[in-house]
């Protein structure tokens, strides 16, 4: 397979290295149109080449496809409900939310995120369990905007 370049945005690389600032990350990796952007921390390293064919995945139409309520974890790290041992969960099934409401936090590298609503609605899913690690791009949770 070769790897051949492609224009690259300097602004959206400025924007990932920051992003690795903020969340302690030690790399990013975004993919879209077929072609992958990767930003290594202390590395210097940008890779960007276009994927095969086979890697580029048609859309899902599973539970878990990408719908406008579907809450993905923007990280690797620790999925937390709560704001705190023993507290009360940010969010449960059938409550109403509004855009911005903190839905759990997911701890990377000891630094605690917000997870917070994209879109106001009703929870109607949360499929990660406390204290349980979450993967990049996993669904935490799925917001109905239509319960409003």
């Amino acid at each position: 397979m070769s790897h051949e370049p492609f224009p690259l945005d300097a602004e959206a690389i400025r924007e990932l290295a920051r992003l690795l600032e903020e969340t302690g990350l030690a790399e990013i990796e975004v993919e879209n149109a077929g072609r992958k952007l990767r930003v290594v921390r202390g590395n210097s390293s940008v890779t960007a080449f276009p994927l095969p064919q086979a890697a580029v995945h048609p859309p899902e139409t599973t539970q878990e496809s990408v719908s406008e309520g579907t809450v993905r974890s923007p990280m690797v790290g620790t999925a937390y409900l709560a704001p705190e041992p023993g507290a009360a969960s940010f969010v449960n099934v059938g409550d109403d939310i509004a855009e911005g409401d903190t839905l759990l936090i997911v701890e990377a590298m000891k630094v605690m995120n917000p997870i917070r609503a994209p879109l106001g609605g009703t929870v109607t899913q949360i499929l990660v369990s406390d204290g349980r690690p979450v993967e990049y791009g996993q669904v935490l949770m799925v917001i109905d905007p239509a319960h409003v």
